[in-house]
């Protein structure tokens, strides 16, 4: 800790004089100037304050006044389009309309194949690509069209933004107006829904069927640069092409350059995307651009040309701070600088559009009056202060005087009381006292004489007290231990070094790790990293320790922390060890007792297996005849209530077959201890690929699947496809159970003698009476009769399983505060890499790894269930996760379903063709979209099966077979060569 500074006692009284005399004299005075000051800079800065304000508030009302005019504006030509796109579906719909002679005989088709129109005539130019070959070119289909020309021409003439009016179709035909010779500056070959952002009102982009706009692009026909509001034409289901509005800067920046913006300012329209749309000149000089462009309209025609990147607000550093208050829909207006001075900018959001309207103003005319009144406030009294301070020279040449004085009655006698406190220090417990006047000065003096004796007679105390604490601890513990966080060493007492083995009583903790059981070593490092950030003060922790024979035994270690340093971080903890071996040995032997008591049970279990099996063929029968019925009377109408009676015996037979499939598994778990294969499991990958199974369940009930877990790696002791099981058994209770709308958790924490995995739910909870019956098997807990599907057997599945994995169950619930279930399960050390020693056992040969790409948690319980024999099948539920798990792992196989929630399955066999250890992969498409052509392109990319939902599961079977077979072969054949 830092000392504080010393001084004499001389320099301590004056300082004391100086403070007591500037509280009545200096602080009255101060605060009559202090008053002073701060009236006049308060009436100043109210002045200046309110005349900034105003002028802000007049700059932001202008940006939404104008912004709300571009908007009508805007909200007018959408308007023009939807009428527009209303003509133009029924000129296409109307087959009766026969086109007048003139519109026949002013088309024709060039050498090239170009059906077009040669002559004004007052209508719309006429344009059909030879990209659709001439056979192929519906010209009735152009020629009705015309119908529309009439409300073309009055949309062009009524509004002055509009420079021109179009319709696309997606066979490459073209209709816009007003006219020009279309072959003279289209391309012939051109493939018209590639431009003009013809895919901005398909299905996939524009799903509503609304007017949308596009951005500012360079227009093919050689108008310049424009934008576009276009909507979607659609015959049923089919998007037979696009109808728009084309409205060029120069006329956006005509209707921008009329706006009324204050203090000499100038507008400017952003896109979305803060590129900038239209700029009039005195922005173009404050940015450095110009609205021309370098490029050509033949490369218009090639490709879409968007305003260059220097259009760009992001680009630009100064206007950071306005796209950070933006993108915060802060108070809008912001300060920015901006053709080399301070600028204003207010914005307002078109709603229609989501562009933005900026009023740039220099901040110079908006502040000019403010800043001339802010310069007239300046001068203070500085004749009081001259006197103030001439008088306190005097006052503290009288204080001085007195100081000197007091300070040599006190310094002899606390001189002498010092001595007494060193002597104590040095163990002299009767020091002499000095003489003074001073009844205090001597009173303290008496009681440092009385603080030795004490000291005397607590030392005598405090050495039998330590003698007898050494000989309690040398009986009752292994050994005391005390940990230097710093130095990352251990320092035991003689008889644990002398039961253990040791080298030396002190060493580093690496080497005392050295003796800790590897299935333990994770475990223990955990819980001392978690000790060491939680900022606790005490530290528990059970381990198995080896003696230098290799005998381990079970230690209970528990320490407390004796030292921190100033960031909270320990620097020394001291504990005991205690053996605990005979306490796990009969906790391992009740373990035991309780199995052999279970195992009562098994006949009942077993009668329940013999019967179930025997349900299954009824069953099975029963439902197959029911789906079939059921597809029989919906081919048959007027049968609508004995549908419903079939689809009640299909239901009631499906949930029949899963209590039955649910019995088969408790009883075979019981009657099959053997068969399950413990090995390290670690548990953050596994509940993270739970959380992903569950995930569409959990939102097709709004709830949310929070993860807690940590970035370290942690193993258990387990059978990982069972602890997945009973995982994903206890997070199906947490949804189907939980709040509407309510959150799921689940994770791990690090325990003294286990690791335990948990899931947490915010729903009712249970009551006393319904937790006493709680892992009954078909015991549902009242809620036989609700809408809620289940059995009745999951919890009883998992604590048989927890059981067989050395684990045990347990809950923790109460009504209204939700529940919370867990299982314990040991812990253990990393799976090693190293190859198997000769002589070894050799492990069962793995099944094939199958990776399945669906969002549907029924269809992939589907898919798992048919290749349980065959594969170990894995499910991700995106195409972004799928193309995270393939750039880690290599799968035997690849289930693929096409429509995904975040994009097509074509994405993924595009990203595996560029992988060259995927490309050999067999991919077996899975969808439930029927549709060949795109079946052929997915075959073209890759996959080598394509399937169609509902799924055959014998096919599935047959093809999943046939391509694993094929992978084994090109294995092996890579192998011998």
């Amino acid at each position: 800790m830092r000392s504080l500074p010393r001084n004499s006692l001389r320099r301590w009284i004056w300082r004391a004089f100086v403070q007591s005399a500037l509280i009545p004299l200096v602080l009255v005075e101060s605060v009559l100037i202090t008053v002073y000051l701060l009236t006049n800079g308060a009436i100043r800065d109210a002045q200046v304050g309110h005349l900034q304000q105003s002028a802000l508030q007049d700059l932001e009302s202008a940006a939404q006044r104008e912004g709300q005019i571009i908007d009508s504006r805007l909200q007018g030509i959408e308007a023009q389009v939807k009428i527009y796109r209303d003509a133009t579906t029924h000129a296409l719909l109307d087959t009766r309309f026969q086109p007048d002679d003139l519109e026949r005989t002013r088309h024709a088709v060039t050498s090239t194949g170009v059906f077009y129109s040669r002559s004004d005539d007052g209508r719309a130019a006429s344009f059909y690509a030879n990209s659709t070959p001439l056979e192929k070119q519906d010209h009735e289909k152009a020629l009705r069209l015309s119908q529309a020309d009439p409300l073309m021409r009055s949309i062009d003439d009524a509004n002055p933004l509009v420079a021109a009016v179009y319709f696309n179709t997606w066979d490459n035909y073209n209709r816009i107006y007003p006219f020009f010779m279309t072959p003279e500056q289209y391309p012939h070959d051109m493939v018209i829904p590639d431009y003009n952002f013809y895919y901005l009102a398909d299905a996939r982009h524009n799903p509503e069927r609304k007017v949308v706009w596009t951005d500012v692009y360079l227009d093919p026909a050689g108008q310049g640069w424009m934008m576009s509001a276009i909507a979607p034409v659609y015959r049923g289901d089919f998007l037979e092409g696009v109808v728009g509005l084309d409205i060029t800067v120069g006329q956006m920046l005509a209707e921008i350059g009329s706006l009324q913006v204050p203090w000499q300012g100038y507008a400017m329209l952003v896109s979305r995307d803060h590129s900038i749309m239209a700029l009039p000149a005195a922005g173009e000089r404050d940015f450095g651009l110009r609205e021309l462009t370098q490029y050509s309209y033949d490369e218009a025609v090639r490709r879409e040309v968007l305003k260059p990147e220097d259009f760009s607000l992001a680009r630009r550093r100064e206007m950071q701070p306005l796209l950070q208050a933006m993108a915060a829909d802060e108070r809008r207006v912001q300060e920015v600088m901006l053709g080399g001075r301070k600028q204003m900018v207010a914005w307002s959001e078109i709603p229609q559009t989501g562009w933005r309207l900026l009023l740039v103003v220099d901040e110079a005319n908006i502040f000019r009056e403010t800043n001339r009144l802010a310069e007239r406030y300046q001068q203070i009294g500085y004749l009081l202060i001259a006197g103030l301070v001439f008088f306190y020279l005097v006052f503290f040449a009288w204080m001085w005087v007195r100081s000197r004085r007091l300070s040599s009655e006190l310094s002899r006698p606390i001189a002498g009381i010092v001595g007494m406190m060193r002597s104590l220090g040095q163990g002299d417990y009767r020091p002499a006292a000095p003489e003074t006047r001073i009844d205090e000065l001597a009173s303290m003096a008496e009681a440092v004489q009385q603080t030795g004796a004490q000291l005397e007679a607590s030392e005598a105390e405090r050495f039998l007290a330590q003698r007898n604490l050494e000989l309690v601890l040398e009986g009752t513990t292994e050994s005391i231990w005390e940990v230097d966080g710093q130095g990352e060493s251990i320092k035991i007492s003689g008889r644990f070094v002398e039961r253990f083995g040791l080298r030396s009583s002190e060493m580093p903790l690496s080497e005392f790790n050295l003796r800790v059981h590897p299935d333990d070593l994770e475990r223990l490092r955990h819980l001392r990293r978690s000790f060491a950030e939680s900022g606790e003060d005490h530290f528990d922790a059970e381990y198995r320790y080896a003696d230098a024979q290799g005998n381990y035994a079970w230690l209970l270690s528990r320490g407390k922390v004796l030292e921190r340093d100033a960031e909270g971080r320990a620097l020394r903890v001291a504990g005991t060890h205690v053996d605990i071996t005979r306490l796990k040995q009969v906790q391992e032997d009740l373990r035991h007792a309780s199995l052999e008591a279970q195992a009562a049970s098994q006949a009942k279990s077993r009668f329940l297996s013999s019967m179930s099996h025997e349900l299954r063929t009824p069953l099975n029968a029963i439902h197959g005849f029911g789906q079939l019925i059921e597809l029989e009377l919906q081919s048959k109408p007027d049968v609508e209530q004995e549908t419903i009676y079939a689809r009640e015996i299909v239901n009631a037979s499906r949930h029949l077959s899963s209590l039955v499939d649910d019995i088969l598994d408790l009883s075979s778990i019981e009657s099959r201890r053997q068969q399950l294969q413990l090995k390290p499991v670690e548990v953050g990958s596994l509940l993270a690929g739970c959380v992903e199974l569950v995930q569409p369940e959990a939102q097709l009930r709004k709830q949310q699947v929070q993860l807690m877990a940590s970035d370290q790696p942690l193993y258990v002791q387990a059978d990982a496809r069972r602890l997945r099981q009973v995982m994903l058994n206890l997070l199906s209770n947490a949804i189907k159970y939980n709040a509407p709308q309510g959150l799921v958790s689940l994770g791990y924490e690090v325990r003294p003698d286990c690791v335990r995995l948990w899931v947490e739910d915010c729903g009712p909870g249970l009551s006393e009476e319904q937790q006493a019956q709680l892992f009954q098997p078909f015991q549902r807990l009242g809620r036989e009769n609700s809408n809620i599907p289940g059995t009745g057997i999951g919890l009883v599945l998992c604590r048989e399983l927890a059981s067989l994995m050395e684990g045990e169950m347990g809950f923790s619930s109460s009504p209204g505060a939700g529940s919370r279930f867990w299982i314990d399960l040991p812990g253990a050390a990393a799976p090693s890499l190293a190859p198997e020693a000769d002589g070894a056992p050799a492990e069962p040969e793995p099944l094939p790894w199958v990776l399945c790409v669906e969002d549907h948690p029924a269809s992939l319980k589907v898919l798992q269930e048919a290749l349980r024999s065959l594969a170990e099948l894995e499910g991700v539920g995106s195409v972004q996760r799928a193309l995270a798990v393939l750039r880690e792992r290599t799968p035997d196989m690849l289930l693929l379903d096409l429509d995904l929630p975040d994009g097509s399955g074509l994405e993924v066999l595009d990203a595996m063709a560029q992988q060259p250890r995927l490309v050999s992969v067999p991919v077996l498409v899975v969808s439930a979209v029927v549709d060949q052509e795109l079946f052929a392109e997915a075959r073209r990319r890759g996959a080598q099966a394509c399937i169609s939902k509902p799924v055959d599961l014998q096919q599935l079977r047959r093809i999943a077979v046939s391509l694993l077979q094929r992978e084994d072969r090109r294995t092996a054949g890579s192998l011998s060569r």
